[in-house]
């Protein structure tokens, strides 16, 4: 599994899709990693469906369907888990969430918080070392925050656009 492709991308984008490709290479039974903007958007991600199978893009986006398990798919679960997660921490008058962790029979979604309400999510298989997930996500958010500006984060969203 590798993040998309880079080509033509700015310094900053390339950074991130470098810390992408490491995070998802350092988790073993990562299945799917995506950075996904405050209104759901999707902005990075480790599917190679969106890299490599271009041709079929077309077909998939007349057919309406996109490969489960696929990024798209996880960029709206991530979506949808902050949406809850954050109704769930004002209704409790909390703070804010930093991390949410889903855990199924064959596998586990993470949610972290990376700035300005971005995020990181990931999918990995049951058989995961949840620390080992967490640091390495950790990492990434402590790298990419700060370089998240509203720029990169039109540069990658039409980035993401012109691979679908």
């Amino acid at each position: 599994m590798t993040a998309t492709g880079t080509f033509g991308l700015s310094s900053e984008a390339r950074n991130l899709h470098w810390l992408l490709t490491n995070l998802v290479e350092e988790v073993r039974g990562a299945r799917s990693v995506a950075v996904v903007s405050s209104d759901g958007l999707l902005l990075l991600s480790s599917d190679p469906a969106l890299h490599d199978a271009a041709d079929s893009a077309a077909e998939s986006a007349a057919e309406g369907e996109s490969p489960r398990g696929s990024s798209a798919d996880l960029a709206t679960i991530i979506s949808g888990i902050s949406s809850l997660t954050l109704g769930a921490a004002e209704l409790m008058d909390t703070g804010g969430v930093k991390h949410t962790m889903v855990a199924m029979a064959e596998g586990t979604v993470f949610v972290m918080s990376i700035s300005d309400g971005s995020l990181l999510g990931l999918h990995a298989g049951a058989d995961c070392d949840m620390h080992v997930v967490a640091y390495h996500m950790a990492m990434f958010v402590g790298r990419a925050g700060h370089v998240l500006t509203p720029e990169l984060r039109s540069e990658l969203r039409k980035s993401m656009e012109r691979a679908q």
